[in-house]
């Protein structure tokens, strides 16, 4: 008797054990299949995994920046575009989070998607570009979930568009405060350059060129829909090629910039130029040195440190600060750059810079602006 009851307390105690790793099991798939309905940036809806574990960026390319930052990981990153690649090699991003080096980069041309890589990568979303309604077809093609992330919906603004970013990444992964503590920051960056501003003779604005794309043949500036417009604006000044109709990439000739004698000019990390090659005519088959800029020393290449400072980014805020003292120096004397960049890297992000590290950003690789 004894020996049943024995065997009957051993079946019992196995078929409990069946059923509770059943039951782990169940609620695994459970976790795994549970999905949540956003709203992207185009008005889609779209369905995807609670759980996201594996991402891929197609043509929003400031994005796997600012991914990576507000995850403080790049691990979730299996694809972005080569252009972000570029990037990445070659600034701070790919320093402080080196696993995002390691992304596939072939399932994007920097026009197309190839399906067949993509489904390779087994992402559980792709984000892309709103404009690209193509590149979305694409990617639903495969099956995968798309959402859309604007890049324009906001009038170019980037400090608000970079909000929007974060604030729906927000909405599809798990909360944390960087969003709110970006828009902070970024809010009192604004408030002091607006203060500051209003103290000078509104009549005299600083015309300013933004270069964004420079080759030995061709030169292209932003138009009156671009980052171009809205940066130049905001600091106080006037975008002198915001009198063209277009986006960033609105091909001129020396005349016409000749004509608009601008006197500060930005030189993007989208092409490989610096200030020294405006002053001493060493880029290009043009001859810069009667433009009031050159003459007076007054070129300047954009930052990067997590991306193309041009764009929306994490750098926005810091971004604001330096231009506005690139173009009224006197009004910003006391704003130490590099202090400020150090700060809001640890305030913000919990990133703790060097000196050196900081100093960098804004002394960019022009191996960054391949494209």
């Amino acid at each position: 008797m004894k020996r049943i009851f024995a065997v009957f307390i051993s079946a019992m105690l196995c078929i409990t054990m069946l059923c509770s790793c059943a039951g782990n099991d169940s609620s695994k798939d459970s976790s795994n299949t549970e999905t949540i309905t956003i709203t992207d940036h185009t008005g889609a809806k779209v369905t995807v995994k609670k759980n996201i574990e594996r991402i891929a960026v197609a043509n929003i390319l400031p994005l796997p920046s600012v991914i990576s930052v507000f995850f403080d990981s790049a691990d979730k990153l299996v694809g972005i575009a080569p252009q972000s690649m570029s990037a990445a090699e070659n600034s701070l991003l790919g320093e402080l989070y080196p696993a995002l080096l390691k992304a596939e980069t072939g399932f994007f041309d920097g026009t197309t998607i190839n399906v067949e890589e993509l489904i390779a990568l087994n992402p559980d979303v792709v984000f892309y570009n709103a404009d690209t309604p193509a590149v979305r077809e694409a990617i639903e093609s495969a099956g995968i979930p798309a959402v859309a992330i604007s890049a324009r919906k906001w009038e170019n603004d980037a400090s608000e568009t970079l909000n929007q970013w974060l604030d729906l990444l927000g909405e599809m992964f798990e909360e944390n405060d960087k969003a709110k503590l970006c828009r902070e920051r970024s809010d009192k960056a604004k408030a002091l350059i607006n203060e500051r501003l209003s103290a000078r003779d509104t009549e005299q604005k600083m015309k300013i060129l933004y270069l964004y794309q420079y080759s030995e043949t061709a030169i292209a500036v932003p138009g009156n829909a671009s980052f171009g417009q809205w940066w130049s604006t905001f600091v106080g000044g006037v975008n002198v090629s915001g009198e063209l109709e277009g986006t960033n990439g609105v091909e001129v000739n020396m005349e016409q910039i000749y004509k608009w004698n601008p006197e500060i000019i930005f030189i993007t990390n989208f092409n490989s130029a610096y200030p020294d090659d405006l002053y001493n005519n060493t880029f290009g088959s043009f001859d810069w040195s009667g433009i009031s800029a050159v003459q007076n020393k007054r070129v300047y290449k954009t930052p990067l440190g997590m991306y193309r400072s041009y764009t929306p980014g994490v750098d926005t805020p810091i971004t604001l600060l330096w231009t506005a003292k690139c173009v009224y120096p006197e009004l910003f004397s006391d704003i130490d750059i590099t202090a400020e960049t150090i700060s809001y890297y640890k305030d913000v992000f919990g990133i703790e810079l060097t000196s050196e590290q900081a100093e960098r950003i804004f002394s960019p690789d022009s191996d960054a602006a391949a494209w």
